[in-house]
Protein backbone atom coordinates (compact mmCIF):
# COMPACT_ATOMS: atom_id res chain seq x y z
CA UNK A 1 0.00 0.00 0.00
CA UNK A 2 1.20 3.50 -0.84
CA UNK A 3 1.36 6.07 1.95
CA UNK A 4 0.93 9.83 2.06
CA UNK A 5 1.43 12.16 5.03
CA UNK A 6 0.13 15.72 5.37
CA UNK A 7 2.14 17.67 7.95
CA UNK A 8 1.76 21.13 9.47
CA UNK A 9 2.71 22.71 12.76
CA UNK A 10 -0.22 21.81 15.02
CA UNK A 11 -2.21 19.24 13.01
CA UNK A 12 -5.34 21.25 13.77
CA UNK A 13 -6.49 22.81 10.47
CA UNK A 14 -4.55 22.57 7.20
CA UNK A 15 -3.25 19.03 7.48
CA UNK A 16 -6.59 17.81 8.84
CA UNK A 17 -8.44 19.33 5.88
CA UNK A 18 -5.89 17.87 3.45
CA UNK A 19 -6.32 14.44 5.01
CA UNK A 20 -10.10 14.73 4.64
CA UNK A 21 -9.90 15.65 0.96
CA UNK A 22 -7.21 13.05 0.21
CA UNK A 23 -9.30 10.26 1.72
CA UNK A 24 -12.04 11.31 -0.67
CA UNK A 25 -9.89 11.87 -3.77
CA UNK A 26 -7.15 9.23 -3.66
CA UNK A 27 -7.74 5.63 -4.63
CA UNK A 28 -7.96 2.88 -2.05
CA UNK A 29 -4.34 1.94 -2.71
CA UNK A 30 -3.33 4.97 -0.62
CA UNK A 31 -3.14 5.13 3.16
CA UNK A 32 -3.71 8.75 4.17
CA UNK A 33 -2.65 10.34 7.45
CA UNK A 34 -1.90 13.77 8.85
CA UNK A 35 0.24 14.88 11.76
CA UNK A 36 1.95 17.86 13.28
CA UNK A 37 5.16 18.95 14.90
CA UNK A 38 2.84 19.58 17.87
CA UNK A 39 -0.69 18.36 18.61
CA UNK A 40 -3.09 21.29 19.06
CA UNK A 41 -6.40 19.43 18.70
CA UNK A 42 -8.67 19.61 15.67
CA UNK A 43 -9.96 23.16 15.23
CA UNK A 44 -13.78 23.37 15.42
CA UNK A 45 -13.88 25.83 12.51
CA UNK A 46 -11.93 23.38 10.33
CA UNK A 47 -14.51 20.74 11.21
CA UNK A 48 -17.32 23.18 10.35
CA UNK A 49 -16.02 24.27 6.94
CA UNK A 50 -15.25 20.68 5.92
CA UNK A 51 -18.76 19.63 6.96
CA UNK A 52 -20.08 22.28 4.56
CA UNK A 53 -18.62 20.05 1.81
CA UNK A 54 -19.94 16.86 3.44
CA UNK A 55 -16.51 15.74 4.68
CA UNK A 56 -16.56 14.74 8.32
CA UNK A 57 -13.27 15.25 10.18
CA UNK A 58 -14.96 15.56 13.58
CA UNK A 59 -13.59 12.19 14.74
CA UNK A 60 -10.03 12.95 13.62
CA UNK A 61 -7.32 13.17 16.24
CA UNK A 62 -4.53 15.72 16.32
CA UNK A 63 -1.34 13.67 16.38
CA UNK A 64 2.40 14.08 16.41
CA UNK A 65 4.53 12.85 13.51
CA UNK A 66 5.02 9.09 13.65
CA UNK A 67 8.67 8.51 12.59
CA UNK A 68 7.95 4.93 11.50
CA UNK A 69 5.05 5.94 9.24
CA UNK A 70 7.04 8.91 7.92
CA UNK A 71 9.89 6.64 6.82
CA UNK A 72 7.43 4.42 4.93
CA UNK A 73 5.76 7.29 3.03
CA UNK A 74 5.83 7.61 -0.71
CA UNK A 75 4.70 11.25 -0.50
CA UNK A 76 5.02 13.83 2.28
CA UNK A 77 3.21 17.16 1.91
CA UNK A 78 4.10 20.00 4.26
CA UNK A 79 1.51 22.75 4.50
CA UNK A 80 3.57 25.45 6.22
CA UNK A 81 7.15 26.65 6.30
CA UNK A 82 7.59 25.59 9.91
CA UNK A 83 6.73 21.99 9.07
CA UNK A 84 8.92 22.07 5.96
CA UNK A 85 11.89 23.39 7.91
CA UNK A 86 11.45 21.19 10.99
CA UNK A 87 10.11 17.96 9.46
CA UNK A 88 12.23 14.96 10.39
CA UNK A 89 14.41 13.48 7.68
CA UNK A 90 12.70 11.27 5.14
CA UNK A 91 14.25 8.63 2.86
CA UNK A 92 15.58 9.90 -0.47
CA UNK A 93 12.83 7.92 -2.21
CA UNK A 94 10.09 9.96 -0.50
CA UNK A 95 8.57 12.57 -2.80
CA UNK A 96 8.35 15.81 -0.80
CA UNK A 97 5.88 18.55 -1.70
CA UNK A 98 5.47 21.91 0.01
CA UNK A 99 2.26 23.93 -0.03
CA UNK A 100 2.92 27.28 1.72
CA UNK A 101 -0.58 28.00 3.00
CA UNK A 102 -1.57 30.54 5.65
CA UNK A 103 -2.73 29.15 8.98
CA UNK A 104 -6.47 29.86 9.25
CA UNK A 105 -6.22 29.40 13.03
CA UNK A 106 -4.43 32.77 13.07
CA UNK A 107 -7.44 34.55 11.53
CA UNK A 108 -8.88 37.37 13.57
CA UNK A 109 -12.15 39.26 13.56
CA UNK A 110 -15.72 38.15 13.88
CA UNK A 111 -16.73 34.53 13.49
CA UNK A 112 -17.94 35.25 9.95
CA UNK A 113 -14.62 36.91 9.06
CA UNK A 114 -12.65 33.96 10.43
CA UNK A 115 -14.88 31.51 8.57
CA UNK A 116 -14.07 33.32 5.31
CA UNK A 117 -10.37 32.67 5.96
CA UNK A 118 -11.01 29.01 6.81
CA UNK A 119 -13.08 28.54 3.64
CA UNK A 120 -10.45 30.21 1.48
CA UNK A 121 -7.68 27.97 2.83
CA UNK A 122 -9.98 24.93 2.63
CA UNK A 123 -10.68 25.62 -1.04
CA UNK A 124 -6.98 26.07 -1.80
CA UNK A 125 -6.25 22.72 -0.14
CA UNK A 126 -9.11 21.05 -2.01
CA UNK A 127 -7.80 22.25 -5.37
CA UNK A 128 -4.26 21.14 -4.56
CA UNK A 129 -5.38 17.72 -3.35
CA UNK A 130 -7.49 17.17 -6.48
CA UNK A 131 -4.51 18.10 -8.67
CA UNK A 132 -2.21 15.88 -6.64
CA UNK A 133 -4.63 12.94 -6.84
CA UNK A 134 -4.67 13.24 -10.64
CA UNK A 135 -0.87 13.36 -10.69
CA UNK A 136 -0.53 10.34 -8.39
CA UNK A 137 -2.98 8.30 -10.46
CA UNK A 138 -0.31 7.94 -13.16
Amino acid sequence: MKRIYFICTGNSCRSQMAEGFAKQELSSEWQVKSAGLEAHGVNPLAIQVMQELNIDISNNQSTLIDPTYLKQCNVVVTLCGDARDRCPTTPLTTHKIHWPLPDPANATGTLDERLVVFRTVRDQIKNRVIALAKQLAY
